[in-house]
């Protein structure tokens, strides 16, 4: 996997309020081409309104949200995924049915979006499902078909909002192994996760949200060195328990 220190994403002077509320305060920050970067935060700290944002969901107060080196929109010329903490896919049809539409939807011609979906199906375990109406799966099955749409065409960025929510470590462990086979091919990733052994996994920079704001940004080990030597647990313990304690990476 090829990294560089050209930025793919760049947020400056990000600020964002809703009403009287100041969601997002003067955020700056770069992702990196080919690396993969943890957006970590509590809930309420800003995280999903940074990607609405940065997708062009939300319009921001203030600031530059940027992909590739311009506002995002949906037929510009980046391959992207984005998996959403918020599921959702039409139940009433049958699995393959529903992965080939969005592969078409993705421009992918429909024999390649089939073919693609049921690769997908028996990599994940769940070929016998693929004639399955969608809502007769469970939650976990339902989720591992909406991260198959999110890759299927192969996307050059990534955003996966939580990606192993609701898993148990074996299916945890396939798709972080589903990650990790993307980054190789050399895909910019983005996670949102509370799951501190996949960012010390998976990620090569992170941002620590509280409040809107930076409290922690850099490589996983500078961002220790900056607290001492902790764990990312404590370091997020650490921020979340100590407002007034501010360790920012400017």
């Amino acid at each position: 996997m090829k990294k560089t220190n050209d930025p793919i994403i760049s947020v400056s002077h990000f600020a964002m309020r809703f009403g009287n509320t100041e969601v997002i305060k003067d955020l700056n920050f770069e992702v990196y081409r080919g690396e993969t970067f943890g957006f970590l935060g509590s809930n309420g700290s800003g995280k999903t309104t940074t990607i609405r944002s940065l997708l062009g969901i939300y319009q921001p107060t203030g600031g530059d949200l940027l992909i590739n080196g311009k506002k995002y929109t949906v037929d510009g010329d980046i391959k992207l995924g984005y998996l959403p903490e918020e599921r959702g896919l039409y139940k009433k049809e049958s699995v393959v049915d529903i992965m080939t539409y969005f592969g078409q939807l993705k421009g992918m011609s429909k024999s390649d979006a089939r073919q693609k979906s049921l690769d997908f199906l028996k990599r994940v375990d769940l070929l016998d499902k693929a004639k399955t109406r969608l809502d007769k799966l469970s939650g976990g099955q339902q989720q591992k078909i909406q991260l198959g749409i999110t890759v299927m065409n192969d996307p050059e960025l990534l955003i996966l909002d939580e990606p192993t929510k609701g898993f148990d470590p074996v299916n945890r462990r396939l798709l972080m192994e589903i990650i990790e086979e993307h980054q190789a091919k050399g895909a910019t990733v983005v996670m949102i996760t509370h799951q501190m052994e996949e960012v010390e996994r998976l990620c090569d920079r992170i941002l620590l949200l509280k409040d809107g704001t930076s409290r922690a940004y850099g490589t996983i080990d500078e961002v220790r060195k900056q607290f001492g030597g902790k764990s990312l647990d404590d370091i997020f313990i650490d921020v979340y328990s100590h407002a007034e304690e501010e360790h920012t990476n400017a």
